[in-house]
């Protein structure tokens, strides 16, 4: 007799189990039907995977806000121009990575080099190959502008989409997919300067803007006096700015920080 009550009880448990795995399986298959179309969660999966390789990631814009600053400070800054100097340098940075070869990168700071030199040398090290291809760039505005000491930086933010993927020596893949799109943005920080000769050679000094006179620190960009000496400043053309770091937003890639 026990053991009939026994069974019993197994069964009405059994029974139980099986009802609320069936109220859940149902719940979900009609969450995943309103949510996606279809009540295959397998199916529901892939359709967002594939949203998301599909979907351009936002960027912060405030270009509406700071290019007024911007353009108070520096008349001659020429916006359109920089960013689209700024998309070339972001995509030949990631084409330099993908080829292995800095002399690939259409122009930058002595610091931007140091930072694509490391970071191919750390992928020849570690035996992989990282690949960035069919770089498609959907959206680039100002994120930043920072002014301090003399110093000046606008960060362009850029919206883009590629095959991005990371190989080891035999050719197998560690990371990323060859054939799924990978959306996500980066940071390009451009800084100005007041001597680009100087850069060549000393780029932490180069960063602070200094009287070509007397090379006393000017206090405020686009000051038109050295409050030093009196010596007329001259208005930097655009050749005085340069790209000095590119950084990567979404944190897939260990390539760019």
């Amino acid at each position: 007799m026990k053991l009939i009550i026994a069974l019993i009880l197994i069964l009405v448990i059994l029974g139980i189990v099986f009802i609320a795995f069936l109220c859940i399986r149902k719940k979900v298959r009609d969450t995943s039907q309103a949510l996606f179309g279809t009540p295959d969660i397998t199916q529901a999966a892939a359709q967002m995977k594939q949203e998301y390789a599909t979907t351009p990631k936002s960027v912060s814009s405030m270009t509406s806000l700071l290019l007024p600053k911007i353009s108070a400070d520096f008349p001659d800054f020429e916006y359109n121009e920089m960013k689209e100097r700024a998309n070339n340098v972001l995509v030949s940075f990631l084409r330099a990575i993908t080829a292995k070869n800095v002399s690939l990168l259409t122009e930058g700071s002595r610091e931007l080099k140091q930072q694509l030199e490391n970071h191919i040398e750390m992928l020849r090290a570690e035996g992989r190959s990282e690949h960035f291809e069919q770089v498609r760039l959907h959206r680039t505005e100002i994120y930043q502008y920072r002014k301090t000491d003399g110093k000046c930086i606008i960060t362009f933010q850029t919206s883009l989409e590629c095959f991005h993927y990371i190989e080891d020596e035999g050719c197998k893949i560690l990371e990323g997919d060859k054939q799924m799109k990978y959306q996500t943005k980066f940071n390009t920080d451009l800084i100005y300067v007041q001597d680009v000769d100087k850069m060549k050679n000393d780029y932490d000094d180069a960063l602070a803007v200094t009287c070509p006179n007397c090379g006393a620190p000017i206090p405020m960009l686009g000051a038109k006096h050295c409050e030093y000496c009196g010596c007329a400043i001259i208005e930097l053309n655009i050749h005085a700015w340069a790209f000095h770091h590119v950084e990567e937003i979404t944190a897939r890639s260990n390539a760019l920080r």
